[in-house]
Formats: structure tokens, sequence, C-alpha cells
């Protein structure tokens, strides 16, 4: 059904007899004759298939979707494999996939740019999207975190979306295979774990400038929210004073089925920023937490990387400067991952108090989800596993009642009775246990029969 020719220059063909009963050269070029033989094997193959339906073999299949360019297009002539559409360059197909992605949040297609920007400063917007091979997207990794010096981190979580923008050329047969498939991406274990005690966020607290930003900041801090996505989501309207619990709505979880909220306890640290940010609030008001709408860019260039009449999320631009004003203010130094931290410090406390799959549904993630980006080992853990957190205890209660008993000058009891004082100075009457009417002495059974009758 095929055979394999040989010009006088070299060249070699495929002759075959396509399904409409042409007879028609599939011309391969330059190619040994146990290659020019292999592919005969194939589109002999491909033609049982076509002419009696006979079950192609996995090779052959395999081969057939790796073809491409001219010899893809020689295929599809003779009618033996479908025409694989001719590539768009780079800036066009990032630009399709971006403004087709309607499903996704602000701040996820505020990254989706991000790799954009990163892939057309590297390759150029006009690089063919079929001429980015593996090698490239190797060395594109490597410049990530040479030349424009991000965190490997970052680098992975980068290349991550490079790969996803490539993994949907490929599903609509825009490519043969994703250049991006072996560069390393994903997950990245960074050392960036910080535990905010109780009293550095109250110290915050008190610097921040309104019960609103005291809510938003509690909200963050004992209430586990994604700031500023969950913070500005709640309404008063949200809140059940009487079941002592509120719902908060979430943009990042929304796309599944059954997540797009969830119910949070009142718990005790929030009962009071609650409370006062509601006495606080304008009448009517409907949120609970400082708004900021998203801005339109005016003029090309006015905000690094922003075309004109773009839209700006500046909400999470605004809470970290007002939260970081406040630490200055409070002499505290910023931690890491400001906000993450302050959600993974609440993750961590709830895991230690409630099941996992409360604390989880709480904070609106899994449980794997929590031990694998927000459950931390604090100084608690190290002090409670040596036993040092019991035997300060323990030790100081020992202090104290071994600690001398002396006459206090200063200070007299009741009825002007001498009392002592212990060397932590807290003064205590001598007298205030008084000697009942049995006296000191141990007590005989003729003697208590005497003061009974007495």
């Amino acid at each position: 059904m095929a055979s394999v020719s040989t010009s006088k220059t070299g060249t070699r063909a495929v002759l075959v007899v396509c399904p409409d009963g042409q007879r028609r050269p599939i011309r391969l070029g330059r190619v040994t004759k146990a290659e020019a033989l292999e592919i005969r094997r194939h589109i002999e193959n491909l033609l049982a298939h076509r002419f009696h339906g006979l079950a192609l073999p996995g090779s052959t299949a395999e081969w057939v979707n790796g073809v491409t360019g001219r010899l893809r297009q020689r295929l599809a002539v003779c009618g033996l494999a479908d025409a694989l559409a001719s590539a768009p360059t780079l800036g066009a197909w990032l630009t399709r996939y971006i403004e087709g992605r309607g499903d996704v949040a602000a701040n996820t297609r505020l990254k989706y740019e991000a790799a954009q920007k990163e892939l057309l400063h590297h390759f150029g917007a006009d690089k063919p999207l079929d001429a980015i091979g593996p090698g490239d997207a190797e060395d594109f990794n490597v410049w990530l975190r040479t030349k424009r010096g991000l965190s490997e981190g970052t680098a992975r979580r980068r290349v991550g979306i490079c790969k996803q923008f490539f993994t949907a050329a490929v599903k609509r047969r825009l490519l043969r295979e994703n250049p991006f498939a072996e560069v390393k991406c994903g997950e990245f274990s960074e050392d960036r774990f910080a535990f905010v005690s109780h009293e550095t966020a109250q110290a915050v607290m008190k610097e921040l400038p309104s019960p609103a930003w005291r809510l938003a900041f509690a909200l963050a801090r004992w209430g586990g929210l994604r700031v500023p996505s969950e913070v500005t989501a709640m309404t008063w309207a949200d809140v059940s004073w009487e079941r002592n619990r509120f719902t908060v709505r979430s943009v990042k979880t929304a796309r599944h089925d059954g997540k797009g909220s969830r119910v949070v306890p009142i718990f005790p640290e929030l009962a009071g920023p609650f409370r006062e940010a509601f006495e606080a609030a304008e009448p009517g008001a409907l949120h609970c937490c400082p708004q900021y709408d998203e801005k339109q860019i005016p003029d090309a260039g006015s905000v690094p990387g922003k075309a004109r009449g773009a839209r700006w999320p500046i909400a999470a631009q605004m809470y970290r400067k007002v939260v970081l004003q406040a630490l200055a203010r409070a002499g505290v130094e910023p931690w890491e991952k400001l906000f993450v931290n302050l959600r993974a410090t609440r993750a961590s406390e709830l895991a230690e108090r409630f099941p996992a799959h409360v604390a989880a549904s709480w904070l609106g993630h899994s449980p794997k989800i929590a031990l694998k980006h927000y459950l931390m080992t604090t100084e608690d853990h190290f002090a409670r596993a040596s036993g040092a957190a019991e035997s300060a205890a323990q030790k100081a209660a020992q202090q104290e009642r071994e600690m001398p008993k002396m006459a206090c000058n200063g200070h007299q009891g009741e009825g002007g009775k001498p009392a002592y004082h212990s060397t932590a100075g807290v003064c205590t009457d001598l007298h205030n246990n008084l000697v009942g009417r049995a006296g000191v002495e141990p007590a005989t059974p003729r003697f208590s029969a005497a003061c009974s009758t007495a």
C-alpha cells in the first residue's frame, strides 16, 4: 500500500494511495533508508486504520501525535492526520489566554500578567510559539534567578504559570509538546514562618488609626482571614450576634463547589474589636473594614507594567502600607509575609486546641494545605517538649513557698495587728487565721466531752 522512492539527489518519499484514491508522494527530504522504512510502516498502519478500521498500534498513534511541520501538513493532505493549526506568536497567545480566563480572581490575573511580562521581556512578543524549545525554557529559568534576581520560590511560581500557558497551547494543538515540562516549578519550602504573639499583635492594634482598621487586623490575626480579599468582603449583615459567629466570603475558593463561604466563630479576641467597630460605624454602613476600589490607569507608564485603561486593585498595597506604619509606631520589626503569617499563626493556635478538620474548616482550607503551608513549630513546643515550661512553673511555686516571711513595719493587719511579707513584697496579715475555741493543744476525749457539756 506504500513504497519508498529515492530521487537522484538522494531525497526520499513514501508513495501512498490516499483514501480518496489518488496516488501521492509524502516527501521526507534527506533521511536514511532505515528512517524512511520506519515512516512507511507508520503510514501503512494509518492507511489500514482508515481503509479497514483496524486498531491503530500505540507506537503509530504516539508517532503521529508527535509529527509537526511540513510532514504533518503532507499527512493531512493525504487524509491520514488532522492538520495542526499554525502556531501564533508568543505575545498573541499570551494575550489570548489571559483575556480568556475570566474565571480567575483579580490577584490570580495579576500573577498571570507578571509571568507574561517576564516571558515577553526574555523572548520578545514576536517569537513564534513553536520556536521555543526545552533548552530555551531552561535558559529562561536560569535567567529569572540570575539576571532578574528572583528568589527560588518566586522563580518557581513564575515558571509554574509559564508551564500553564504552554500546557493550554498543547491542549489546543498549537504545540506538540510543552517546553517547560521538565523545568522545576511549584512548591518550595522557604523558611519564612514567623509566629506573631498575642502581645505583639496587641501592640500593633493600639497604633492602628481607627476601629475599622483594628477590626481588620484582628480578623487577620485571630480570625485567620485572607487579606485583603476576605477582610474587605466582610459586611455587617455577615455577623450573627445572637449565634456568636460570622460568615466569610472567599473570592479565592469561590470557584470550587461549596467553598464560596464559611462560618467562623466570634473568638473572644474578636468580640471587642467587632463591638468597637460596630459602635463607631456610620449609620447604614455596609462593610466592616476599610474599602479601596480598583483604580483605572490614566496614562501608559504611570504604573510600571500596566497599560493605559487597565484595572489596578490597590487594597493589598494600602492594607500593607497602613499596617507597616502601625508596626513602625509600635517599634515592632516587620515580619516576613506580613498577612500570611498572621493567618499561619492562627492556624497553628487552632490546631493545638481543636480537631484538624474543625480548624481547617474555620480557616477555609484543607488539613493537608494547613500542614503544608501554615502550621509551624513554635518556641512553646520546644519548652513543653523539654519540660522547661513545667519546670519553670514548679520552680516559681516552690520559691514562693520557701520565701522567708519577715515582719512588715510599714503595714498593719486587721485591728492594728502585725503583718508579714515575703521577698516578693506581698503583705499578709499574721492573724488572718484566728485560733479557734478548741485552742492549739491536741484534743483528748475527756477534754472534748467536758467542752461539749460546758
